[in-house]
């Protein structure tokens, strides 16, 4: 059972007793809701029809009164405890390992699926799964057991009366379970439906200035509305019939007290049933539907969790990357051995590539554009797992080792700049956590941020906006230049870590960038030739393939891919 549990909803073996735990809890609360009734039973007995020397005062009801709720209260405790109190911890923990799973997942993943979606399943899906856990899952087992064992007590007392309060409940059930199907399709369609809308907001969000500037904002309004008017009609629709269905279960329940009176009453005038079990009969009928409404209020609910526990099973199921953390390297020459890889299968970027960086080079990487250069540079750090092929760091496959262990040894700065809405100092200091300040400002000052910030209205503590947004291209790149300088990692990325300088800031940063480079492993992805001009080693691509490799000079003179791109350069800068 608790294995089936486990697996069938999606939680963690710790959540699945907490949730056997909460239902039998939720079923002992459903049993002891019929105290009041046993109560008003037992008083209007000695009152009514008093056993001679059996009767009980008015002391004696009070308390019991008080006992009857002492005990609803200490089971309705224990009751909220085991279930509310443990679903909030299950989630915290279903969200905890969301998160380690995505931490530990390729890029490749992340480059597939966007931003919206897993937001919406960090957010949005553990909610559902954590309202409808506390809300509905434990109600639904807790008031078909405790329906069960009513059901055995009123069919011995007297299968007749049992029938009466009874006969409603399968034919309430059946009708919801007709729908069942055509709900969980609806639902299906609705979930993606929502993620789609979600997914074109937030596109718009992250391209709004190209949408602006090309005058595309009717268009995209157009797109978006008719989403979200597909969206808004199909869950109208759905919500409609789901009510109907709802209430339509719900008055069929409602007719279980009618049916009660009235075999009830035709039972006793015939003298076949007695005052007493009669008026049993309908308090617990005016009871005993209470939990399976509350279970029928919450059926979309209940017919939406498989398609957030199918969410919950897919990200749990992708393949993460693993490695060893204790991992010794003797040097940090990177190495490529036959390297395929396609981020889509059947289009290969990189084919049986094989080159050396050694430590203490500057490698570049050129070629013309999609020739694979930016891949080879992340798959060297494993940001993706390659198909076939080895890529070694001072011998040891980076495959086996853990990537945030292999992350350690690298400093990586692209031409796509990330920022965070905090202040100078602290996007400084994501390069190395912990830095002192002056650490951070002498990092900074090697890139030659320290000219920009001087000028920015709270110096290093102004918060520079979503992404650096009140930066321009320069500023942020030398921002990215300046963690990279501070984390003093090893081995070095530079993917056009100065495209967006002017020339005298680019010769200004080269000069930084060489006190950064000096005794490590850098790989240098270069468009413009004179990026490379001071490379100890060129590695030409294209098609995915090592096409030249050699120095500089040696390559410019080979009359090669090389010297033909350094040609055309040349030519357009003087053109």
């Amino acid at each position: 059972m608790l294995e089936y549990t486990r697996r069938r909803l999606a939680l963690s073996e710790q959540g699945a007793r907490d949730f056997l735990r909460g239902s039998a809890w939720t079923t002992v609360l459903d049993l002891a809701l019929l105290l009041p009734a046993i109560y008003l039973f037992l008083f209007l007995r000695d009152r009514l029809d008093p056993v001679p020397g059996a009767g009980h005062g008015i002391g004696f009801y009070l308390v019991l009164a008080l006992a009857f709720m002492a005990v609803l209260f200490l089971v309705a405790l224990r009751q909220y405890r085991s279930t509310f109190s443990s679903v909030y911890d299950e989630s915290a923990l279903r969200r905890l390992g969301i998160a380690e799973t995505l931490r530990k997942l390729p890029l490749s993943f992340f480059g597939k699926k966007d931003l919206s979606d897993l937001t919406a399943t960090i957010m949005e899906d553990c909610t559902e799964l954590e309202h409808t856990f506390s809300h509905a899952v434990p109600q639904l087992v807790a008031s078909l057991a405790s329906l069960g064992l009513i059901a055995v007590g009123l069919f011995l007392y007297d299968w007749r009366m049992a029938l009466a309060v009874l006969w409603v409940v399968p034919v309430a059930l059946a009708m919801i379970l007709v729908s069942k199907r055509w709900q969980r399709r609806c639902n299906r369609a609705i979930y993606l439906m929502k993620r789609e809308a979600s997914e074109t907001i937030q596109e718009g969000l992250e391209t709004v200035h190209e949408i602006k500037s090309c005058g595309q904002e009717a268009r995209f309004r157009d797109e978006l509305g008719a989403k979200l008017s597909e969206y808004e009609r199909t869950l109208t629709r759905v919500e409609l019939i789901t009510g109907m269905v709802v209430n339509s279960a719900q008055s069929v329940l409602r007719l279980g007290l009618a049916t009660t009176v009235l075999v009830g009453a035709w039972l006793f005038a015939e003298g076949s049933l007695a005052v007493f079990p009669y008026l049993a009969f309908m308090l617990v009928a005016s009871r005993i539907y209470g939990p399976v409404e509350e279970v029928l209020n919450n059926l979309a609910a209940l017919f939406y969790l498989d398609v957030r526990i199918d969410r919950m099973r897919e990200i749990g199921s992708l393949p993460v990357q693993t490695g060893a953390r204790d991992v010794h390297v003797p040097n940090h020459d990177i190495e490529f051995r036959g390297v395929h890889f396609a981020y889509d299968e059947g289009i290969p970027v990189l084919q049986g590539a094989s080159f050396t960086a050694r430590q203490g080079e500057v490698t570049a990487l050129v070629g013309p554009s999609g020739s694979g250069k930016t891949t080879a540079a992340k798959l060297a750090a494993r940001f993706w797992d390659i198909q076939a092929g080895e890529i070694m760091i001072g011998g040891v496959p980076v495959s086996g080792i853990d990537p945030e262990e292999l992350l350690r040894h690298f400093a990586v700065v692209f031409q796509e700049v990330v920022l965070f809405n905090s202040s100078v100092m602290e996007n400084i200091r994501i390069g190395r956590s912990g830095a002192s300040d002056e650490e951070v400002r002498r990092a900074a000052r090697l890139a030659r941020c320290d000219e920009f910030v001087e000028r920015l209205p709270e110096g290093w503590d102004t918060v520079i906006g979503e992404n650096g947004q009140t930066l321009s291209g320069g500023e942020r790149q030398r921002l990215s230049i300046a963690r990279a300088i501070l984390k003093d990692a090893p081995i070095v990325l530079l993917d056009e870590a100065t495209a967006s300088l002017d020339a005298e800031n680019e010769t200004r940063i080269q000069e930084s960038l060489s006190e950064l480079t000096r005794g490590r492993t850098v790989l240098v992805i270069a468009h413009r030739m004179r990026t490379v001009a001071d490379a100890d080693k060129v590695v030409v691509l294209d098609g995915g393939r090592v096409a030249e490799c050699g120095t500089p000079a040696e390559l410019a003179a080979a009359d090669g891919l090389f010297a033909r791109m350094l040609d055309r350069q040349r030519r357009g800068a003087a053109a």
